[in-house]
């Protein structure tokens, strides 16, 4: 059920999202799903995250500090996401909150591009229930800051995030996995971090949306089969428009 705070509107057709701990494979089924679905209909990838991927690549190309520019943006990222620490300073509160309104435009557009009869899979998904980067929640908190200012903008970002989660993909996909399995898939990863955000993921409804749990320790072709099986299901009444 919606939280105190959000609006939820009708589910999206044709958007849907793939959530879950880094190790259970998301980039790769999600790239897999855009290969099987281009084949019948139209369907595009959008990455949902902040400073990777995609976007962290055009930040590159810009010309003289883009490789700078990355580096240091990523690594505000990196810092943002550990909500034990203390929020840095003003300027950096203002980067991460500029990263949760670029975030905005980013849904807006994904929203449109579904709007429009394209079938969009998007890698993660914002949601406002739990807080932190890392688990696509509000990077910045009042109870993280002394700080007035970055107070402030703690509230206005907690409301972007309530306002994206108000829309509702058709369908999340899920995927679920133990930390041991996680770690043995990305040993570049804290064992400490992955336990917490499989802590933490079940504890994210986004906002009411339509969840299908899968566990991402079967066969990879187990997981790609049952994903295009309930992508099918939540989108077939859209097909027929």
């Amino acid at each position: 059920m919606p939280s105190d705070g959000q609006k939820a509107s009708a589910p999206i057709d044709r958007l849907v999202a793939v959530v879950g701990c880094d190790g259970t494979g998301k980039t790769t089924l999600t790239k897999d799903l855009l290969a099987e679905l281009r084949k019948s209909r139209a369907t595009e990838l959008r990455y949902m995250g902040l400073v990777s991927g995609e976007t962290g690549d055009k930040i590159k190309r810009l010309p003289i500090i883009g490789v700078a520019l990355e580096r240091y943006l990523a690594a505000k990222v990196r810092r943002a996401q550990d909500m034990k620490k203390k929020l840095p300073g003003t300027f950096s509160a203002i980067v991460m909150y500029l990263f949760s309104v670029w975030r905005v435009f980013h849904l807006r557009r994904v929203i449109l591009r579904a709007r429009e009869g394209v079938l969009v899979i998007a890698d993660r998904y914002p949601q406002s229930e739990v807080p932190g980067f890392h688990y696509d929640g509000p990077g910045l908190s009042t109870d993280r800051t002394s700080n007035q200012l970055v107070s402030k903008l703690a509230i206005r970002e907690q409301r972007l995030y309530e306002r994206m989660a108000g829309h509702r993909p058709c369908l999340i996909i899920r995927l679920n996995i133990d930390a041991e399995t996680a770690y043995a898939r990305k040993p570049d990863h804290p064992l400490s971090e992955l336990r917490d955000k499989i802590a933490k993921m079940p504890l994210i409804r986004y906002n009411g949306a339509s969840i299908r749990e899968i566990d991402a320790r079967q066969p990879y072709a187990q997981v790609l089969d049952e994903a295009l099986q309930a992508i099918e299901a939540a989108t077939a009444t859209s097909r027929q428009d």
